[in-house]
């Protein structure tokens, strides 16, 4: 036994550390439950009023910055066990759901500033309403609740709304198709829910304003980010992008697009170049080979590519063999009603509106023979990484969190605390299992969901992309095994899709499953179900009678 695992076995992990240094609170959380369960609900509402007292008085007269922070932080700490007993009270009032020990130590984890990993179905987005109230109650700038999608911004801002609107604060909500000032009213709120996209979006164009009193964001006080390990590390280097039309002219992609079939593919062997162009899938680049940029110019009847009057047209055959050897359709992007629409990689959910800039999208709309659109330039830009850095306090929280803990740790200073389940874990984990070959690998899926599908148990496939899920599909309609597609192509039918994929013998593929937001019940969703009953009667929800 090594040094190290000596002293984890006499003083316990770090992680057993903190566990161990947090139960007083939550101790004391609990002996606080009975007299608040006789509060009334205008008593409850009443110290939300009294907090917000309190906290203004422990900062009262003091111009230091730091020093205001630090009491402000002590007199966070000091109301803490008596806010969280008193939002854990007002959710069993509005929502019927009461905060178990692990939520509300999932809580005090989050309202320190780390990332709370927390097993799937363990109730994040409930524990997220414990420090979004507590932060809430300074008034500074809002607290921002961040999601992964619109769904799920508007679901939570509305189901756990009612527990902060119980207790007189407010609540906003930011969606993409909302107006500057409607946004100023969500942004205006105590706690605002959003995606990270809307978020990062509403700053730059801020920052691109001339008058201060159009600005839509207050600050950035606290963030609470759900999903927290594919919004800081999967997606933090995806730079967000405003850009504006260029008068720059369009056919010269149709040119350059129509010589790249004619160009001959190679590859790199110990440092020479063969062929005309190389492609390196894991960098994801294209480059011409020396006896590719001399092809391309006999074709294209330019003396040289490289002249400073044909760089234009230079940068234009360099994306157009990005479009024909790294995008490919129904994987990066779908088209559809003669446009080019990008597929989000991390939910395969469709982007509209969203355009790939340095010409790019204009290659790939050459590609596909549709309507070329102008070239954007690039107005504003920022990276999620330091979007999320302007925080003045960041927490997270995610299912899995652990394996790129040194990455919290090194990229934006976060701990983080893995939080035991709230009863012993009976799901099974199994390993990877890796195959030689794709044709066994999928062969071997097909025959998996065949004999699940066969002994009822409902099965959930997770694919990487768009043409991943239907070429499961595919197969699994020539082996005659009825299931359900869920990707960028049917998203309409997304929550009734996935509500119902617990019933017996379901099969249903997903593309990119996090942060689905709708609960996948064995036996399926009886509240889906009982409402497409009622729409194949035409009857109204609420016009419903028992019986029905």
């Amino acid at each position: 036994m090594g040094f190290d695992q000596l002293l984890t076995k006499v003083f316990g992990s770090s992680n057993q550390r903190y566990l161990k240094s947090v139960q007083p609170i939550v101790e004391q959380i609990n002996e606080l439950e009975p007299a608040i369960k006789k509060l009334s609900d205008e008593q409850l509402r009443a110290r939300t009023a009294e907090f917000k007292e309190q906290l203004q008085q422990a900062v009262a007269g003091v111009t230091d910055m730091n020093e205001r922070k630090r009491r402000e932080r002590e007199a966070l700490d000091e109301i803490l066990p008596e806010a969280f007993a008193i939002v854990r009270e007002a959710s069993v009032r509005t929502t019927g759901m009461r905060h178990f020990d692990v939520q509300l130590i999932g809580g005090i984890v989050l309202h320190q500033g780390k990332i709370a990993e927390m097993r799937t179905g363990e109730g994040k987005t409930l524990v997220a309403t414990l420090p979004a109230y507590l932060n809430a109650l300074t008034g500074r700038g809002g607290v921002h609740v961040i999601t992964v999608n619109d769904y799920l911004a508007s679901r939570d801002a509305e189901w756990m709304g009612q527990i902060h609107r119980f207790l007189g604060l407010e609540v906003g909500c930011i969606q993409n198709d909302m107006d500057d000032f409607e946004r100023q009213a969500a942004y205006a709120a105590d706690i605002t829910y959003g995606t990270n996209n809307e978020f990062g979006f509403d700053y730059l164009r801020d920052n691109m304003k001339f008058d201060l009193a159009t600005c839509v964001q207050r600050g950035h006080y606290f963030a609470i980010v759900d999903e927290v390990d594919s919004i800081l590390i999967d997606e933090a280097r995806t730079p967000l992008i405003i850009s504006g039309p260029s008068d720059e002219a369009t056919d010269k992609y149709y040119k350059a697009d129509a010589i790249i079939p004619q160009l001959k593919k190679g590859e790199e062997l110990d440092g020479k170049k063969t062929g005309e162009y190389v492609v390196d899938e894991r960098q994801h680049t294209a480059v011409l080979t020396e006896d590719g940029v001399d092809k391309a110019e006999k074709l294209l009847g330019v003396g040289n590519l490289y002249d400073p009057s044909n760089m234009e047209l230079l940068h234009c055959v360099e994306q157009a063999l990005k479009a024909h050897t790294l995008y490919r359709l129904d994987h990066q992007y779908v088209v559809q009603e003669g446009e080019v629409i990008i597929v989000d990689d991390f939910t395969g959910r469709l982007m509209k509106g969203r355009r790939w800039s340095d010409g790019l999208h204009q290659a790939v709309e050459a590609k596909e023979g549709v309507k070329i659109e102008k070239e954007n330039q690039t107005l504003a830009t920022i990276t999620l990484q330091n979007y999320f850095r302007l925080y003045e306090k960041l927490s997270g929280m995610t299912g899995t969190a652990e394996t790129e803990a040194a990455e919290f740790q090194t990229t934006y200073k976060l701990d983080v605390i893995v939080i035991p389940t709230h009863m012993p874990m009976v799901r099974s984990d199994f390993s990877d299992v890796i195959y030689r070959t794709l044709p066994e690998k999928w062969d071997a899926v097909i025959e998996e969901i065949k004999d699940c599908h066969e002994r009822g148990q409902p099965a959930l496939v997770g694919t990487v992309s768009v043409e991943n899920s239907e070429l499961i599909a595919t197969r699994l309609q020539r082996e005659a095994v009825p299931h359900n597609v869920l990707n960028a192509k049917y998203h309409e039918r997304e929550a009734e899709i996935i509500a119902q994929a617990g019933r017996k013998g379901a099969v249903t593929i997903a593309t990119n499953m996090a942060g689905r937001g709708t609960d996948i019940l064995l036996g399926g969703n009886p509240d889906f179900m009982a409402r497409e009953f009622l729409k194949k009667q035409e009857v109204a929800t609420d016009a419903a009678t028992e019986e029905q």
